[in-house]
């Protein structure tokens, strides 16, 4: 249980980490059941889990049927595990009208389920099937409503009644509805489109595997191990939050989550160190937010982006991994810089672990490592890596008698499994509907032809509009939703202008994702500032400026694919960009900070960020250029710092 201050002449008392998880996650929002009740949920929780396991490693089923069974599984589970509203529950109660949503939902996919190949053969539907698919489409947005938020359903109900109205020139209003049921329900170009195909095939496997991984106490030896190697430094919590983030980024993809559990440790010592609430809120925010794009799991929209490139998951991971590197630089640079600038020391001695012991526990990490290794080769498919995986984390929990998976904590872990999959299924879902849509209706195109003409055939300036639009699209909506409609409107304009398409969908998969950083809406930020007790907004803020190399680098790697060691010929290249990223990535941090050696000039600041954003751009010339100014700007910082000691 974290500790934190409300003013200095006060008492520390506890946080309630429960209900900050309730207020800026809506998964964490869910039904209380207790007792048998909770037994029968966890119960059905965990058979969902077993059905995606044998589905996706072993059944040969036409992909209407598995992905049908698969929405119908959401609807049942999501209605059981989300209530209407957010607030106080009432214990093992569920309303009327709440069985009755799960009943329609699950019964309207269910239909599709038992009459697919009827479905598929045919063409036309019938004004049954009609009404069915309606009640499928507003259950599975009311179940959105709830575990994911209003704001994509705000988008996915603009572009339906876009599609009505002036989406087609079919005069008959009864015509264009059953074009647009049969489109979204009924076809592969809607709901069961991509997004649910990936999540059913792939990120469920993930999704039981971090459930399992979570349960070997790999996160407390993430935070352990990062204080250990971090902790004495100048300003230690905040490097440990980097470096702790970083480590938990690589097996979970939520903000908030990642946030909440390791800011509960990290941000009441940071502040205890010296850090101001809202630098301490922002640097755990701004670490754990970059958890989905460190690899080798790197959140959903990953796996959604391997999919629709038609690349290998492994592909994907090795070209994130400078790019995650750099964030991560960016952040641990600019907390280290604050902590020399405000004179901050590090961990004592008492308070840091004794690194010896924790070694003994360093078999925690064989899943994350085979994972790694059976993703890297290729010799198997990534959903039977993922499963290899979860085996031996069951394993590795029998080493020690807290952590040993007996037949209660194996049903918790399946059950936790299965309700970590219903907000990124529905999620998906929506996200389907709404591509569904934009392809039916020439929509993107009509975005490309708008983008084309405000850029004027200028990329810097593309890439600037679609900057802006997975930021403001991202407010509220999910990472994973986000890159769906991204990657199918921004992402092939970008193409069109000459982007290869690799980085074309890494750039809107980076925006997509520091909108949990940016304000108004700024979910992860707003959740540290809860448990620092620090201004919102003002987190919010400065979380940003931290985060900077998220908005640097996209640019960066769009403009010039080297980043992502595209056409790199040898290694030392890849060591040369490296290198070069890292030392620009301290000049703009020196840059946002405004401390080098000690203070810095305003013109030494403008110096610093020029030389940095030169040498972070791959070339041989901006890298030379980039360096010596940097140099300069070093060389002035010794000498007016002998001036300083001598006056």
């Amino acid at each position: 249980m974290a500790l934190f201050k409300k003013k200095a002449a006060q008492p520390e008392e506890p946080m309630d980490l429960e209900s900050v998880m309730k207020k800026f996650d809506r998964e964490s929002n869910t039904r209380i059941w207790e007792g048998k009740a909770r037994w029968a949920v966890n119960i059905v929780l965990a058979c969902f889990s077993l059905f995606c396991i044998y589905v996706t490693l072993f059944a040969t089923w036409l992909d209407e049927l598995r992905l049908t069974s698969f929405m119908a599984f959401i609807m049942f589970i999501g209605f059981l595990v989300f209530p209407a509203k957010k607030g106080k529950q009432k214990v093992n109660h569920m309303p009327w009208y709440d069985i009755v949503l799960m009943v329609l939902g699950t019964g309207a996919f269910l239909y599709f389920t038992f009459n697919a190949s009827n479905i598929v053969a045919r063409y036309n539907i019938t004004g049954v099937e009609v009404v069915i698919g309606i009640v499928g489409i507003l259950c599975l947005a009311e179940l959105c409503r709830r575990s994911v938020g209003l704001p994509i359903l705000c988008v996915a109900g603009a572009l339906l009644i876009y599609a009505l109205i002036w989406g087609s020139t079919n005069p008959d209003m009864m015509k264009r509805v059953t074009n647009i049921v049969r489109t979204l329900f009924y076809s592969k170009e809607g709901i069961l489109s991509t997004p649910v195909n990936v999540c059913s095939k792939y990120i469920v496997m993930f999704i039981i595997f971090g459930a399992f991984l979570e349960r070997t106490g790999i996160a407390d030896f993430f935070i352990n191990i990062a204080n250990a190697l971090v902790g004495r430094f100048s300003g230690g919590p905040a490097k440990v939050a980097v470096v702790a983030s970083a480590l938990e980024g690589m097996v979970s993809g939520s903000s908030v989550a990642n946030t909440v559990g390791s800011g509960a440790v990290t941000i009441p010592l940071m502040k205890k160190t010296g850090y101001k609430p809202e630098f301490a809120a922002a640097a755990e925010a701004s670490a754990s937010t970059g958890g989905q794009i460190m690899p080798p799991i790197m959140g959903a929209a990953a796996f959604l982006m391997a999919e629709t490139i038609g690349v290998p998951y492994s592909n994907i991971v090795v070209r994130a991994i400078l790019p995650a590197v750099l964030y991560f630089a960016g952040v641990f640079i600019t907390v280290h810089l604050e902590a020399k600038k405000e004179g901050l020391r590090g961990l004592t001695k008492e308070e840091l672990p004794r690194l010896k012991p924790l070694l003994k526990q360093i078999y925690l990490l064989l899943p994350l490592i085979l994972l790694i290794w059976l993703v890297g080769s290729n010799t198997r498919s990534i959903q039977y890596a993922a499963a290899i995986a979860t085996v031996v984390a069951i394993v590795v929990s029998m080493f020690s008698k807290e952590t040993r998976m007996t037949p209660k904590r194996l049903l918790e872990a399946l059950a936790a499994g299965g309700q970590g999959m219903i907000t990124v299924a529905v999620a998906c879902g929506v996200a389907g509907i709404v591509a569904g849509i934009i392809g039916v209706t020439g929509l993107a195109y009509m975005l490309f032809n708008g983008i084309v003409a405000l850029a004027g055939n200028t990329l810097i300036i593309a890439l600037f509009l679609t900057m802006l639009c997975c930021i403001v699209l991202g407010m509220g909506v999910p990472t994973t939703a986000n890159y769906c409609i991204m990657a199918a409107t921004c992402a092939p304009i970008l193409v069109k202008m000459g982007v290869p398409d690799i980085a074309a969908h890494f750039f809107v998969f980076y925006f997509g994702i520091v909108a949990d950083l940016t304000p108004p809406v700024a979910l992860a930020a707003y959740a540290g500032a809860a448990i620092a007790q620090a201004n919102p907004m003002k987190t919010a803020v400065t979380a940003t400026k931290l985060a900077i190399g998220a908005f640097i680098v996209p640019y960066v790697f769009a403009m010039n694919p080297t980043m992502l060691f595209v056409g790199v010929e040898a290694w030392y290249d890849v060591a040369l960009i490296c290198v070069t990223s890292l030392i620009g990535m301290f000049g703009v941090a020196a840059c946002l900070e405004g401390w080098l050696i000690h203070r810095m000039q305003w013109f030494e600041r403008l110096l610093a960020v020029a030389g940095g954003l030169l040498l972070i751009y791959p070339g041989m010339v901006t890298d030379a250029v980039g360096l010596a100014i940097l140099a300069v700007v070093v060389v002035f910082q010794l000498l007016t710092k002998k001036k300083t000691v001598v006056a």
